[in-house]
């Protein structure tokens, strides 16, 4: 049987960090209410000149580097990212430019900050099929860009950052299992009311903002988490205990913990950097995957878990042998 494996993995964060207290000085907010209800204590943030292509690329070289391949090795590469950089062309046909990679499919998943699982389960599908045998999956994300710096109820939640991971066609077990959903009956609890196509008039303030329903997402955000980490676990024989480490999307440290009660799991088998990345959508599970792996604490061998729930809502998870 062949698998799809984790053979490399990269991140970048850009330079800029805005604090709490930096928050401070702008807005009616403080460090001590961010932290105790988002888990939250900096961001980072783009500047003049970056994108979301040219972060994911930095990413996508650094999960090249740690796999030892080059442009001519990979044959798929999926951008996660609700913050291209162009409404065309897509983000992964300019980073696939800037690579170097010649003639293999290109193109982005927008599912939020779903949009890495989401780009996880089309990689893995291709390989498993074998339309692909080495894969670019990044999460890539410039939210900075559509957060309303003057509402707190969302600019203390969001960063920028990205995170890559290549895939590769292997006989030893990887990807186990992959879940993916949406239900479009929440559009408007978490959205950005602009657009190309319902146009940029006076009643949406002229600009393109993240408005969300911060009480009615954390609670679908809980409940959903359980439900999806529960159905990819029943892949393994229902057990828990077959799992290392829990990656969850690092939208909220209530909602991780919230989470990970609910599954009975203790937080130090939990990996969470919200705390250092704030919400970076689809970049942050590879984000804190690749910082746990730096860190020493995931090994090769370890069983992990991904889950992300993202606007739409759009929500998925995997299970996958490191």
């Amino acid at each position: 049987m062949t698998y799809a494996r984790i053979a490399g993995i990269g991140s970048f964060l850009p330079e800029k960090v805005v604090s709490n207290k930096d928050l401070e000085k702008t807005m009616d907010t403080s460090d001590e209410w961010i932290r105790e209800r988002t888990g939250i204590k900096r961001r980072h943030v783009v500047v003049d000149g970056e994108t979301t292509s040219s972060i994911g690329l930095i990413a996508a070289q650094r999960a090249m580097a740690d796999a030892g391949l080059g442009p001519e090795d990979i044959d798929l590469i999926v951008v996660g990212t609700a913050t291209p950089d162009k409404v065309f062309p897509s983000t992964a046909c300019i980073i696939q430019r800037q690579l170097g990679v010649r003639g293999s499919p290109a193109f982005d998943v927008h599912a939020a900050c779903s949009g890495f699982v989401y780009g996880l389960d089309l990689a893995n599908r291709y390989i498993v099929t074998g339309g692909a045998k080495t894969a670019l999956v990044i999460g890539s994300e410039t939210l900075s860009r559509i957060t309303n710096w003057e509402d707190r109820g969302t600019a203390v939640l969001f960063g920028d950052g990205a995170g890559a991971v290549v895939l590769t066609a292997s006989e030893e077990p990887g990807i186990l299992a992959t879940h993916i959903h949406a239900d479009g009956e929440y559009e408007e609890l978490l959205h950005v009311p602009s657009g190309v196509s319902v146009g940029y008039d006076e009643t949406r303030a002229g600009r393109a903002f993240i408005e969300m329903n911060g009480n009615a997402v954390f609670k679908r955000a809980v409940a959903t988490f359980d439900n999806i980490a529960r159905e990819t676990i029943a892949d393994l024989d229902g057990h828990i205990d077959n799992v290392d480490w829990f990656i969850p999307h690092q939208a909220n440290m209530r909602i991780i913990k919230a989470a990970a009660k609910k599954l009975g799991l203790p937080m130090d088998r939990v990996i969470a950097t919200v705390d250092e990345h704030a919400n970076t959508s689809g970049a942050s599970i590879p984000l804190a995957l690749d910082q746990a792996v730096r860190d020493g604490r995931i090994k090769r061998g370890d069983m992990l878990m991904f889950a992300a729930f993202g606007a739409g809502f759009t929500w998925g998870s995997a299970m996958l042998k490191y």
